[in-house]
């Protein structure tokens, strides 16, 4: 599951990149369309809309602009269409352009430092508690800077609060390694997560026959197992199948995150063949087993803005309601970060990751393969003359994965160092309490799930090799030991594992000792 951005669940994880374009550019026009007759009322007061990228002359102009619109100057209606106006002046504008307005916002919008001190100054000499309480909420105000008033007025335009979502998504690109920009960013965030508080969202089953212009968004946002077409979304969303996602009242055609459930028997094993095309359709109602295969952010201008596993909570709580038969709800989620960490360890210890029976079969392998081929002393694979590790060497043979006899004595080292990974691997974050480094098992474990299962060669696509050397593992979330196990990971460090993790983990404990951290 994404299997949540940042998208199983990789913390859900974010939608592909390359989609998100597409998409934006719709919005833009969108919005221009939608602005137009908003900010036709502004234009007498505005002038010559600003060249594109927005030189020095052009920006002190729109200063005064921004100015009008915080002092609603000629009431609420001249303000909100001197917003739209704004907008539409911001989406007209290119890159360069985008960047000289952003950094206008933050440097000449930022909170005044001077009435600051003096708010303060007045908070310390405050005698009594009436007068301390003005003088706080004083404070409070001189600390709010003025380009959040202005941000927080294209609430009120249609379409507004997906502006200024999609604009966090280009603000994060711009912001780094620019404090500045920085600034403005987390400023966006933390107004967007007050207005995307769980409380106000909705959440809804997505269906065949909803509207096609929101099947199309979840064919471009899935981020874990991609959607190759009509046909294959329709699959997903047939009669054992479950699609639901968050929305916001004022984005009702736009999914926040969404989450891809199988209804089927027995906890899965394998993805390819939870989404064969070809498997015959389960009788919904004969199902065991609720497996949540994919979860994905739809909003790159939301990362940070936590909201996965309230959805996941919420769809439990549905399918338990209309499916009283299923007692498993579990995951089957990658695993984003192992290849990474391996590859880390293996160029760090090499065969010191293997025990030395680890290290004679696989060389044994290899010697085979290279001899069936009529290889010389320079063939790929030879054990004679290739002097990097035997992991290196046998996970470089195109094929190994189909190689049975090869990927079979590869199984025992890999799951054990995979479990050491998810088990043991653990990272500092703030006030230096530990977590686990990969980020899909830390989002269900924070969720309260435990580590049910590891599974070998469970997604073996081009993405699941290259990400985890196809292994995938199902987090599984039993109800009386959610918030059990959430206290134990959030409060002490502790993952929650069932015995057959625990038994892999112990049986080569030693070997994976020598991987470090």
């Amino acid at each position: 599951m994404s299997d949540a951005p940042d998208t199983t669940i990789l913390e859900p994880v974010p939608p592909a990149q390359a989609a998100q374009p597409n998409f934006f550019d719709r919005a833009l026009d969108n919005l221009r369309t939608r602005w137009r007759e908003i900010a036709a009322s502004a234009r007498g007061a505005v002038g010559a809309p600003p060249r594109t990228h927005l030189p020095k002359e052009d920006a002190e102009r729109l200063k005064e602009q921004i100015e009008a619109c915080l002092e609603s100057r000629g009431g609420e209606v001249s303000a909100r269409a001197r917003a739209a106006q704004l907008g539409r002046t911001y989406l007209a504008l290119d890159p360069q352009g985008r960047r000289n307005f952003l950094l206008m916002l933050a440097r000449d919008f930022d909170v005044d430092r001077d009435a600051v001190m003096d708010a303060m100054a007045t908070f310390q000499a405050a005698a009594d508690p009436v007068a301390r309480g003005h003088a706080e909420r004083a404070l409070r105000r001189a600390l709010e800077p003025p380009r959040l008033r202005l941000l927080t007025q294209f609430n009120a335009l249609p379409e507004g609060v997906k502006f200024l979502v999609d604009l966090r998504a280009e603000l994060m690109e711009m912001a780094r390694g620019e404090p500045l920009l920085q600034a403005l960013e987390d400023d966006l965030k933390n107004l967007l997560r007050a207005w995307f508080d769980v409380g106000f969202l909705e959440m809804h089953r997505i269906t065949w026959d909803s509207p096609a212009s929101l099947l199309e968004k979840l064919i471009k946002y899935e981020a874990v197992h991609e959607i190759s077409g009509w046909q294959d979304l329709k699959d997903r969303l047939d009669s054992d199948r479950r699609c639901f996602a968050f929305f916001h009242p004022r984005m009702p055609h736009e999914p926040l995150i969404f989450v891809e459930v199988a209804l089927v028997q027995g906890m899965s094993d394998n993805v390819q063949a939870l989404l064969d095309p070809t498997a015959p359709v389960c009788d919904p109602k004969s199902a065991d087993s609720a497996i949540f295969y994919s979860i994905s952010n739809a909003q790159v201008g939301l990362a940070g803005i936590s909201f996965g596993n309230f959805l996941i909570k919420r769809v439990v709580d549905g399918l338990a309601t209309e499916f009283p038969n299923i007692t498993c709800y579990a995951t089957l989620s990658p695993i984003p970060g192992f290849r990474r960490w391996f590859d880390r360890a293996l160029d760090r210890d090499g065969d010191a990751l293997l025990t030395n029976t680890e290290a004679e079969r696989i060389a044994e392998r290899l010697s085979e393969l290279a001899l069936a081929a009529d290889a010389d002393a320079s063939t790929e694979g030879s054990v004679g003359t290739d002097e990097s590790p035997l992991l290196a060497r046998a996970l470089a043979r195109s094929g190994w994965a189909e190689d049975e006899e090869l990927q079979k004595r590869l199984r025992g080292p890999l799951m054990r160092l995979g479990v050491h990974y998810l088990t043991t691997v653990q990272e500092a974050k703030g006030h230096g309490r530990a977590r686990a480094l990969d980020p899909v098992a830390h989002f269900h474990l924070t969720n309260g799930a435990r580590m049910e299962r590891l599974n070998w060669l469970a997604d073996r696509s081009v993405k699941g090799l290259k990400q985890s050397l196809g292994m995938m593992i199902n987090y599984r979330y039993r109800l009386g030991e959610i918030d059990a196990n959430h206290e134990a990971y959030t409060g002490e460090g502790r993952i929650i594992t069932s015995s057959a993790v625990r038994s892999l983990d112990r049986a080569g404990s030693k070997a994976a000792g020598k991987a470090g951290g």
